[in-house]
């Protein structure tokens, strides 16, 4: 029987990147996203895709797609946790509702999924789970407060999940550097190539070498790698300018 895998956050960038990707690696695909741009997105890809409309923070549109699934394409055999929303703004300046908004999607999203799908990944002992995190969970950058809490907590869930259900299903974390998506449009091609040349490569990264690695993560050759984080960043992470 053809896996089937569920991408949140699958509209664009790496998420439909990451769908693009499954569903060429002959995987059944379902992608959610509150965007509605999503069943496009899933009618665009070669192989069996469906896209679902929902709100990733919402147990009731989680319950609602997982059933739409089912019926669709078949139990979840793996999930990639990638929905997100962030607000540049210092946290004296923040507002309340922006913080918990954060929190609700980047963070309680992950909590949703893991337990909507938790009774498929584990009938067969074989479940598999990418939780997309950022460089930003483990170095200071300005004006991401709400971002980079999320981020930080969905690195420890992701080895809490890893122990918690060792044995049935793997968890693994991606943690994507300057990854050129949708998000960068706002700056300037300045502020852009500063940013490039702030890695080794000296270039930002693209969706599909997320995908890359979530996708190996997915696959048989990880099949005794869980509870880790694998860094794609072209090395943003490791160097750092010093005169």
């Amino acid at each position: 029987m053809t896996p089937t895998v569920l991408i949140t956050g699958a509209t664009r960038g790496i998420g439909a990147a990451t769908a693009a990707r499954m569903a060429a690696d002959g995987w059944n695909v379902a992608l959610f996203d509150i965007d509605e741009g999503v069943r496009e997105t899933a009618v665009a890809l070669a192989g069996s895709c469906r896209g679902y409309v929902g709100d990733v923070s919402d147990e009731a549109d989680w319950a609602r797609v997982v059933a739409e699934v089912h019926k669709d394409l078949g139990p979840v055999d793996a999930l990639v946790s990638n929905a997100l929303v962030t607000d540049p703004t210092p946290i004296d300046r923040m507002e309340l509702s922006s913080w918990q908004r954060q929190i609700d999607v980047n963070l309680t999203g992950s909590f949703h999924a893991m337990r909507a799908c938790l009774p498929d990944l584990v009938r067969e002992r074989d479940g598999r789970v990418v939780i997309v995190s950022s460089v930003h969970a483990a170095f200071g950058l300005p004006n991401v407060p709400g971002y980079a809490a999320t981020k930080a907590g969905l690195t420890g869930l992701t080895r809490q999940l890893a122990v918690q259900y060792g044995g049935q299903v793997r968890v693994n974390c991606v943690v994507p550097g300057p990854i050129r998506t949708a998000q960068w449009d706002r700056l300037s091609d300045d502020e852009i190539a500063k940013s490039a040349g702030e890695t080794v490569m000296g270039r930002l990264g693209n969706p599909g070498e997320v995908a890359g690695a979530i996708a190996f993560l997915l696959g048989e050759d990880a099949s005794f790698i869980t509870g880790t984080t694998l860094t794609v960043d072209g090395g943003w992470s490791i160097t750092k300018n010093s005169s």
